[in-house]
């Protein structure tokens, strides 16, 4: 009973964070501006954007998979890929009950029996392995980046890229040398996936006639992507486009375009994640490979 309120409790103060968030963003900028830059933008462009963001769950979900048979459970990726899809309907749609992680691990757990302890590192070094990427990308595009306030700290963008990586890599050889054997594999999916992901932003930008400062559009896009993994709000609403209105304006960008561009990309995760409302219906029934 107390555990239920606490999470009731937990998920209402989420949602109330992400409408002050909301709240503070809109008093900021023109709406009305905000909603002509949407209605105008190409639809060409948005469904290029989707099928990139779609292509770069995908890329998630098989990486996913690689710590899955780690764990001796060798899930066919059609099943790992509805499991997945049904965890980010549970993560954006159903806050207040068990999150995506969560309901994975649970589904995971009961079915193979296999120690709870394997079952959340796979999922935690899952989710560090894609922030690390973010981490990776963000510091490369910040060495390019035209900004003089940079100049002074670009050197350390170079260490902490290096660093970053030895560092991680040093952790799972030591602490989790079960998934040791899939290291360099996961971490290169998981290049592929921001890859895609940004390459969805780019064509979200084409969607909105954006020309110029690319660079750090997508930049912004990155720290954001970071931010919004906080536990603070409900799926990242709001924290999100906090992150690009305030980036707009340190890097001297349009702050109606920037928080067109984060909606645009929050209503395309939402688009893809409620379609894993058919396996909240109807559970995936989960197949392994033969062998």
């Amino acid at each position: 009973m107390v555990a239920n309120l606490r999470k009731k409790g937990i998920t209402f103060l989420k949602i109330l964070f992400s409408f002050v968030l909301l709240y503070f963003v809109f008093t900021k900028i023109q709406f009305n501006e905000v909603w002509e830059i949407l209605k105008g933008s190409h639809f060409e462009y948005l469904a290029a954007a989707l099928f990139f963001f779609i292509v770069s769950k995908v890329l998630s979900a098989f990486r996913l998979n690689l710590y899955i048979h780690q764990i001796k459970i060798y899930l066919t990726q059609l099943s790992n890929i509805k499991l997945y899809l049904l965890g980010m309907f549970y993560n954006l749609f159903l806050p207040g009950g068990i999150g995506g992680d969560a309901y994975k691990g649970y589904v995971l757990k009961k079915k193979y029996d296999v120690k709870t302890k394997s079952v959340v590192s796979i999922l935690v070094l899952d989710r560090l392995n894609g922030l690390l990427l973010i981490f990776v990308i963000s510091c490369v595009l910040a060495l390019f980046l035209d900004e003089d306030r940079l100049l002074p700290y670009k050197f350390l963008f170079g260490i902490a890229i290096v660093l970053s990586i030895l560092v991680f890599w040093l952790f799972n050889k030591r602490f989790f040398s079960f998934v040791y054997p899939v290291f360099w594999k996961s971490l290169g999916l998981s290049a592929l996936v921001q890859l895609t992901q940004l390459v969805s932003v780019l064509f979200i930008l084409n969607a909105l006639d954006v020309e110029g400062s690319t660079m750090a559009y997508l930049f912004i896009f990155l720290i954001s992507s970071i931010v919004s993994v906080l536990p603070l709000t409900l799926g990242g609403i709001g924290s999100r486009e906090v992150v690009f209105y305030y980036g707009a304006l340190w890097l001297g960008l349009d702050e109606n375009t920037s928080v067109s561009i984060s909606m645009l990309f929050f209503l395309i995760t939402a688009a893809v994640s409620l379609l894993g409302v058919t396996y909240h219906f109807k559970k995936p029934e989960l197949e392994e490979m033969s062998t």
